[in-house]
C-alpha cells in the first residue's frame, strides 16, 4: 500500500480512495493524472480487493496504455491476472473477436486503416472528394446511421451519392470480412444494444470502469460507457475540459462538462498542483485559458518553482524565424541538452516547411511526427497485403494490390476481368483462380498469365502452411518464396526501401518472440491500431502539430505561427474557445522553457501575406494591447443547415462580417452568402 500512496498529494489520495459510484477527476495539465489513475487501479485491486478481471481501464493511445500498464504493474508486483487496460479501439477489437458471430460474421476479420479505407472509397467513386466521403462515412457510423438512414437524410444530390457509396463500402467490408476503425466501437455498441443479455453479462464482468482523457470522448463512446455501466454506477473518468481540442473529429466537450448529469451522484476532485512546468509557463497558461467561458474552472499551481521567463521571438518572415529557432536549438544542444527533450509545435502543418529547411541548413536532426507513418510506406503496405491474403484468402482488396508485385505480366484490365468472373461465381478472386479450370481462365487472360496466376495461388497456400510449423520462420518463407525485395531493384531509393522491409521483418520476429501464441490476424490488427504518438521515440528533436503533442511533454518547447489566422485559426467555422484550449495545451507541454514565435509576414497559399500578432500574447499577459472580443459562431464548415426561402444546404465556408458571421452555403449546386442569424442548423 505504501507504493500506491507514496507519491500522492492529499487530493489525489482522496480521489484514489473514493472507490464507489461515479467519480470525475478534473486533472489539470501536468497534475499527475496518470499517477492518480494507475494508483486508483492498484488500490482497487490491492486495497479494496476487487478482482483484476472485473476492472476495465480505457484510454486513447497505445503509448498511454503501455505507460499506464507498466506503472500500475510496478505498484502491484506484476499481478498474475492483470486487469484489462487498453484503448477504446483495442477493447472493441477484443470484444468483437468474441462476439461478432452474433452478427453472423467470422471472427478472423481484419481491421483496415485510414489509407485502406480511402482506397476502397476511391475505387467505388472517384468523382466526389475521397476525404469528404471518408469523413461522412465516419460521421454516419458514429451517429449509428445505416446506409438506408443516411440515404433518407440526404436532401442534397451529392449526399445521396455519398450515401450510395456508403452502402457499397459497407457491402465490400462485409464481403471481405473487414472492419474499419469506426466499426470497432460502432459494432461493439450495436451488439450490446441489440443483445440485452450480453450487455448485462459484460456490465457484470466489468464492475469497475475507468476512462482516461475523458474530454476526448464522442457521443458514441459515451453511449458505449453507459451500456457497460448498465448494472452498476462505478465509473471513474479522468480528464481536463481545458484540454478538449478534438471537436473537429467528433469529441464532445459536453461529455465532461455534463458528466454529473449522465451519471447521477457524481463526486468531483480537482487536481490543480502542476508537477511539470516552471512558474512563468503556468502563469501565461492560466492567464490565457481564463478567457474561456465554457469551462468548469481550475487554476494550475506551480510546484517546481520559478524559472526562465517565457521568450517571445519577433521575426520579419518565416525564414528569419527558422534561423532564430535553429540558432536557439543549436545552443541548447551544445549546452548538453538531449535532442529528444526539444520540440517545435505548430497549429497548421504547412508551417513546418520553413523550420525544416532551417534545421536542415544547421545540420540538426529532427523527426516529423504525423508525417508518413512507417506502416503507410508502399513497400510495407505490400508486405502487409501479402500477410492479409495469406491469413484471409478472400481479401480481394489486398489480393489485387499484390497480384502483380513482383511483376507477373498482369495488367489492370486482366485483373478486372478475373474479378468480374469471380463475383459472377459468387466467390473471391483467390478461390476463383484456385478452382477454375485452366481452359476457363485462359478465356480471360493469356495462357502464360494463367500459369503464373495458378503458381501464385499455390505459393500463397504453401507459405500459409509454413505458419503451422513455425510462425517465427514464416517471414523468411514469405521473402524466399516471393522475393519481395526484387520489386524495388534498380529504383533510386532501393536501399531505403529494403532497409524498411528488413525493419518490418525484425518487428514481426520481435512480435512473435513476445507473443508466441498470437496469430497473424492479431499481428495485423496491432499494426492497424498504431497512433501518431507511437512515433515519438529516439534521439532527434521533434516537430509536430499541437494536436499530436497532447499528452506529451518536453523540457524545451518552441511554438511557431502565433499570428491571427494561424493560432488562433479564425473564420471557416473555427471555435475560438477550442483555439484557446489549443494554445493552453501547447504552452503546458513545456517543462523548463517556452518560446513563442510570430512573424510579420508568411508565404502561404501561393502568396505573401502581412500578419497580425496573435491575440493570445495579450490574453496570456505577455504584451499590452486591446482585447479582441469576437462573437462566436455555432456553425462550422460541412454543417447541414436550412434557410426559410432557399431550403436545405451545406456550409462551404464561414467568414467574419462586422460583428456577425457570414456563411457561404451550397443550396443544390448554387452558392449563396447569408448571415448566420438567418440560418437554422439541422
Amino acid at each position: 500500500m505504501e507504493k500506491i500512496f507514496d507519491k500522492l498529494n492529499d487530493t489525489q489520495i482522496k480521489a484514489v480512495k473514493h472507490s464507489e459510484g461515479p467519480v470525475l477527476i478534473l486533472a489539470g495539465a501536468g497534475s499527475g493524472k496518470t499517477t492518480t489513475i494507475v494508483s486508483r487501479l492498484a488500490y482497487l485491486i490491492k486495497g479494496v480487493g476487487i478482482p483484476a478481471s472485473n476492472i476495465l481501464t480505457l484510454t486513447f493511445t497505445n503509448k498511454a496504455a503501455k505507460e499506464m500498464r507498466d506503472r500500475a504493474y510496478s505498484m502491484m508486483d506484476n499481478p498474475a491476472y492483470p486487469p484489462l487496460l487498453c484503448t477504446f479501439h483495442k477493447f472493441g477489437l477484443l470484444f468483437l473477436k468474441f462476439n461478432i458471430h452474433l452478427l453472423n460474421r467470422a471472427n478472423n476479420f481484419v481491421v483496415i486503416d485510414t489509407e485502406d479505407k480511402k482506397r476502397i472509397i476511391k475505387r467505388i467513386n472517384s468523382e466526389i472528394s475521397t476525404p469528404l466521403i471518408a469523413s461522412e462515412i465516419s460521421r454516419y457510423k458514429n451517429s449509428l446511421l445505416s446506409p438506408d438512414d443516411a440515404y433518407k437524410q440526404a436532401e442534397l444530390y451529392n449526399y445521396q451519392q455519398i450515401a450510395k457509396v456508403y452502402e457499397e463500402y459497407e457491402k465490400y467490408l462485409l464481403e471481405n470480412n473487414l472492419v474499419d476503425f469506426d466499426d470497432l466501437i460502432a459494432l461493439t455498441y450495436k451488439l450490446l444494444n441489440g443483445n440485452p443479455e450480453l450487455a448485462e453479462k459484460t456490465s457484470k464482468k466489468y464492475t469497475y470502469i475507468m476512462v482516461d482523457e475523458y474530454q476526448d470522448t464522442n457521443e458514441l463512446q459515451l453511449k458505449l460507457l453507459q451500456k457497460l455501466c448498465s448494472t452498476h454506477n462505478n465509473i471513474c473518468v479522468v480528464g481536463d475540459d481545458d484540454q478538449s481540442i478534438y471537436g473537429w473529429r467528433g469529441a464532445h466537450i459536453r461529455n465532461i462538462m455534463e458528466f454529473d448529469q449522465d451519471f447521477v451522484g457524481t463526486s468531483v476532485f480537482k487536481l490543480e498542483e502542476n508537477y511539470r512546468s516552471r512558474e512563468p509557463i503556468l502563469k501565461v497558461a492560466n492567464s490565457l485559458i481564463e478567457h474561456n467561458r465554457s469551462r468548469l474552472g481550475k487554476k494550475l499551481i506551480p510546484t517546481r518553482g520559478s524559472g526562465e521567463d517565457v521568450t517571445i521571438l519577433n521575426s520579419n518572415d518565416e525564414s528569419e524565424e527558422a534561423r532564430k529557432i535553429a540558432l536557439k536549438i543549436t545552443k541548447l544542444l551544445e549546452s548538453g541538452i538531449k535532442a529528444k527533450n526539444i520540440a517545435v509545435l505548430y497549429r497548421v502543418n504547412v508551417l513546418s516547411r520553413s523550420i525544416e529547411e532551417g534545421l536542415n541548413r544547421s545540420g540538426i536532426n529532427y523527426k516529423l511526427v504525423g508525417g508518413q507513418r512507417f506502416y503507410d510506406r508502399a513497400e510495407i503496405k505490400d508486405l502487409i497485403s501479402y500477410i492479409r491474403v495469406i491469413t484471409n484468402n478472400h481479401d480481394d482488396f489486398s489480393f489485387k494490390r499484390i497480384v502483380n508485385k513482383p511483376k507477373r505480366g498482369l495488367g489492370k484490365a486482366s485483373v478486372d476481368k478475373i474479378e468480374l468472373a469471380a463475383h459472377a461465381n459468387d466467390t473471391s478472386i483467390f478461390e476463383y483462380v484456385k478452382k477454375v479450370p485452366n481452359a476457363d481462365l485462359e478465356k480471360l487472360v493469356r495462357a502464360k498469365n494463367t500459369k503464373t496466376l495458378k503458381k501464385f495461388v499455390r505459393d500463397i497456400q504453401k507459405v500459409a502452411k509454413s505458419i503451422k510449423e513455425s510462425t517465427y520462420d514464416f517471414i523468411d518463407m514469405l521473402e524466399n518464396t516471393f522475393h519481395l525485395k526484387d520489386i524495388y531493384r534498380g529504383m533510386q531509393d532501393e536501399a531505403d526501401r529494403v532497409l524498411n522491409m528488413d525493419e518490418f521483418y525484425g518487428l514481426f520476429r520481435d512480435f512473435v518472440k513476445k507473443s508466441p501464441d498470437a496469430s497473424l490476424d492479431e499481428f495485423l490488427n496491432e499494426l492497424t491500431l498504431q497512433s501518431e504518438q507511437d512515433q515519438v521515440e529516439g534521439e532527434s528533436i521533434y516537430m509536430m502539430s499541437i494536436h499530436a503533442s497532447k499528452g506529451l511533454e518536453f523540457d524545451h518547447i518552441f511554438i511557431i505561427g502565433l499570428e491571427e489566422g494561424f493560432l488562433p485559426l479564425v473564420g471557416d467555422g473555427s471555435d475560438l474557445e477550442e483555439e484557446r484550449r489549443l494554445g493552453y495545451v501547447s504552452f503546458t507541454r513545456a517543462k523548463d522553457t517556452l518560446t513563442l514565435s510570430h512573424a510579420a509576414s508568411r508565404f502561404y497559399k501561393g502568396r505573401r501575406s502581412d500578419l497580425q500578432k496573435s491575440r493570445f500574447f495579450n490574453e496570456a499577459g505577455l504584451c499590452e494591447g486591446s482585447l479582441i472580443v469576437e462573437k462566436n459562431t455555432a456553425f462550422k464548415k460541412g454543417d447541414l443547415v436550412r434557410h426559410k426561402i432557399f431550403g436545405t444546404g451545406r456550409i462551404k465556408g464561414v467568414s467574419k462580417s462586422g460583428r456577425e458571421f457570414k456563411l457561404n452555403i451550397n443550396f443544390a449546386g448554387i452558392s449563396r452568402d447569408i448571415l448566420a442569424s438567418f440560418i437554422e442548423k439541422l
